[in-house]
């Protein structure tokens, strides 16, 4: 186990010695706990990293923008030590279970990576957060399914993780801000949630990932 006791330290620390873990303080000296994060998701050698955030901040909007920074999950204090292993626990557990093939998605000339976690339109990258991908991805994959707020949440972070559904529709937002003319696709469902829309016309195709197919 390796501790830090500022922001420098745990980045060096990490990119050192990458573990599998961090759990992850927001009231550090210097550099705090959220840029630590997105410096961390930032790099690839150290993007792939789970976070589980620690802190005494538990405003919904603290939580969200820790999410957005690509954290796995966020624990306020006070909290019980078996709580947060009940917490961490999951977190491993989601990422270790097998998965089906990852697939590229194509919707016109808008292409959506997951394995290199990329989105591009128009042939041009659109940088996105954790969080926005990750919505973007799930409604895409079964185009026509509307997906309630708290299905898009239990699909990122499992179901013990608790968010209000306020926190999804700030973040549909945004990911319908940086997609542009694209943001067509995604419809919201008055009353339920979301889907993205199955354009019966659009040139929509999907492949499993290998190397080269996407430039």
């Amino acid at each position: 186990m390796q501790c830090a006791q500022t922001g420098e330290d745990a980045l060096d620390s990490v990119r050192r010695k990458p573990p599998d873990l961090i759990i992850l303080d927001l009231l550090l000296p210097n550099i705090d706990g959220l840029e630590v994060c997105r410096e961390l998701k930032r790099d690839p050698k150290t993007e792939d990293i789970h976070i589980v955030i620690l802190s005494a901040k538990g405003e919904e909007s603290d939580v969200v923008l820790g999410l957005e920074m690509g954290a796995d999950d966020y624990v306020t204090k006070p909290f019980s030590p078996r709580m947060l292993l009940a917490r961490i626990r999951s977190v491993l557990r989601r990422h270790t279970e097998p998965t089906a093939p990852k697939e590229i998605q194509e919707f016109e000339d808008l292409v959506i990576d997951p394995v290199r976690h990329e989105v591009q339109a128009g042939g041009k990258k659109i940088d996105l957060t954790f969080t926005e991908f990750e919505i973007l991805r799930i409604l895409a994959q079964r185009p026509g399914q509307v997906f309630t707020r708290f299905n898009i949440m239990d699909a990122i972070h499992g179901s013990d993780y608790v968010v209000s559904a306020r926190a999804v529709d700030v973040q549909i937002v945004s990911l319908r801000k940086k997609l542009g003319r694209y943001q067509r696709y995604i419809e919201t469902v008055r009353g339920v949630g979301y889907r993205f829309k199955d354009y019966p016309s659009a040139n929509l195709s999907s492949r499993q990932d290998t190397a080269g197919k996407l430039n």
